[in-house]
């Protein structure tokens, strides 16, 4: 997607930002927004209006970063299911959604490695939503696209069939169509990384049918049976599949929840300290005041004495 100049300079301070450790980030990009108001006043004021990433968020982010070929990885896989699903390939796409799990797990477990390296320490609500964020790219493309951008400011979470809602997902709307540039991590012994691949077994389906075939010719009506058996262990398969996806729809939803008011606790923690500050200088505007109405109090009531 292009973007105008005022855009791009602007998804590039963004893209400056969001690779700082999180504890940086509210200092960095007051000192940046006021360096940029001699050049450009606009650019500045939406620079200052960025938003703090939660931790979740910013431990994806740096992982995006640091682990740019694993996170693309992670996208074709999610494409390759969602293709499954459009063309209903049960065998497939169950085999799909165990490798999803699976990938999400170890992609999650990394990222809270490279956060370790970059001096923060992830709790296990923040991870779990750090794997939410990487199901949610994997099921869905608009959540793709915010995770490739390096620019999420809270964990995204999937809540049912329809497309992920990324309002306020993103450092600003045009992050939609831009990709993180690699970052490299500083020195270290690398931690194994996940594997992500589809492999293909086509001989397997070929063994299959040969052996249908012959079955068929040995006794048909014992292929009818266990044909009658298959179709009904898929339908409790399908039932059970369908429980279990609603079940983690609900679980992602409380986690969204939980995110959710773990970033507004963070503003209001800024917000605290703004207002301790203005208390402070309250105090002492307070104490100056009383100490000048004293003096002038003093001064009177010499004055009416003599």
């Amino acid at each position: 997607m292009a973007h105008d100049e005022a855009t791009q300079r602007l998804l590039g301070e963004a893209d400056d930002l969001y690779a700082l450790a999180v504890t940086d980030f509210t200092r960095s990009r007051d000192a940046r927004a006021a360096e940029l108001k001699t050049e450009d006043k606009e650019l500045a004021a939406r620079v200052k209006a960025l938003r703090k990433p939660t931790v979740a968020a910013w431990a994806v982010n740096v992982f995006v970063r640091r682990e740019a070929e694993q996170v693309e990885q992670l996208l074709d896989l999610g494409a390759a299911l969602r293709d499954a699903q459009s063309a209903l390939d049960g065998d497939e796409l169950r085999a799909l959604s165990r490798q999803r799990r699976q990938v999400t797990a170890a992609m999650a477990s990394r990222a809270r490695a490279v956060a370790a390296d970059e001096g923060q320490r992830l709790t296990q609500s923040v991870v779990d939503q750090v794997e939410t964020t990487f199901t949610a790219a994997l099921l869905d493309e608009g959540a793709a696209a915010a995770v490739r951008s390096g620019l999420l400011v809270q964990a995204i979470a999937v809540t049912g069939v329809e497309a992920v809602d990324l309002t306020g997902s993103v450092a600003l709307p045009d992050a939609l169509g831009f990709t993180a540039p690699p970052r490299e991590a500083p020195p270290q012994e690398e931690a194994p990384r996940p594997v992500l691949r589809l492999v293909p077994d086509p001989e397997r389906r070929t063994k299959e049918r040969r052996a249908a075939k012959e079955e068929v010719a040995a006794a048909e009506r014992a292929v009818t049976r266990a044909a009658r058996a298959q179709r009904a262990a898929l339908r409790r398969v399908d039932d059970l599949e369908a429980r279990l996806l609603r079940l983690r729809s609900e679980a992602d939803e409380l986690r969204r929840k939980v995110a959710h008011l773990e970033a507004e606790a963070e503003e209001v923690d800024e917000e605290l300290v703004e207002a301790e500050e203005a208390r402070e200088e309250a105090d002492g505007e307070l104490a100056a005041a009383e100490g000048e109405r004293d003096d002038a109090a003093e001064v009177l009531a010499r004055l009416e004495r003599d």
